[in-house]
């Protein structure tokens, strides 16, 4: 019997890593994306059944032959985890436009191109979970977020809009917004006098996606918040 296929799009160090090895864990199958392969190959290299492919998600053909690839090497996709998450950072008079389509096109439109890809072979299963990684920046836009902010805000109502259209079809669809800081090596650098419950740490947010994806649909969460309780808000 085949393995069900989990989709990490966005696969760095922390959140993306920590997602293909909890799905992993589960007895999923596993295709890691991220722009380079680098690193998601030595990620896979540690799981049971993975894969990692190289994708833009700006670019809409490279996301199509991708994910083509992918049900043609793992089979059909069960659950999309969309981590891709970058910005451009500066105010409303720093950003350049570019920037601001950019982080617009990663944050929300990748994610729209991605859940096409799988959106049918999940309606003829009846079941499947998309899930978005969101930030504090889908709540509100602070001074120097004007591009992330909005293009996160974008996707939050982008996954409101999903949830409400697939889930008749079995298709539960939801935002985790991650608030606060990842416990990476880099972030530890930053704040290197900072307690260690400061931190967000990718395997606890990885677990609470997991059994987020294992909802029943008569209690489906849509949203829901991860913080470390040190975090203001």
């Amino acid at each position: 019997m085949s393995k069900p296929v989990c989709v990490v799009v966005g696969v760095g160090p922390g959140n993306g890593a920590a997602f293909a090895r909890r799905f992993d864990k589960a007895g999923y199958a596993v295709a890691l994306l991220s722009r380079s392969t680098t690193l998601s190959e030595t990620i896979a290299d540690k799981l049971s059944q993975a894969k990692a492919y190289a994708c833009d998600v700006t670019d809409q053909a490279a996301i199509e032959s991708t994910f083509a690839a992918i049900k043609s090497d793992l089979g059909p996709v069960e659950v999309l985890l969309y981590n891709a998450g970058s910005g451009v950072f500066g105010t409303v008079e720093q950003i350049d436009y570019d920037g601001f389509e950019q982080a617009w096109r990663i944050n929300a439109l990748g994610g729209l191109i991605s859940a096409r890809q799988v959106m049918d072979d999940m309606k003829v299963a009846g079941k499947g979970a998309i899930v978005f990684t969101g930030a504090t920046a889908s709540l509100r836009g602070g001074s120097s977020f004007c591009a992330f902010a909005s293009a996160k805000a974008a996707q939050r109502n982008l996954a409101q809009s999903m949830a409400r259209h697939l889930g008749p079809s079995g298709i539960h669809v939801a935002l985790v917004i991650v608030d606060g800081m990842i416990d990476l090596e880099r972030t530890r650098q930053m704040m290197p006098d900072a307690a260690d419950d400061r931190f967000l740490k990718p395997d606890a947010i990885a677990e609470t996606i997991y059994q987020l994806c294992q909802q029943d649909p008569s209690a489906w969460t849509h949203e829901l918040d991860v913080r470390p309780f040190t975090e203001k808000w």
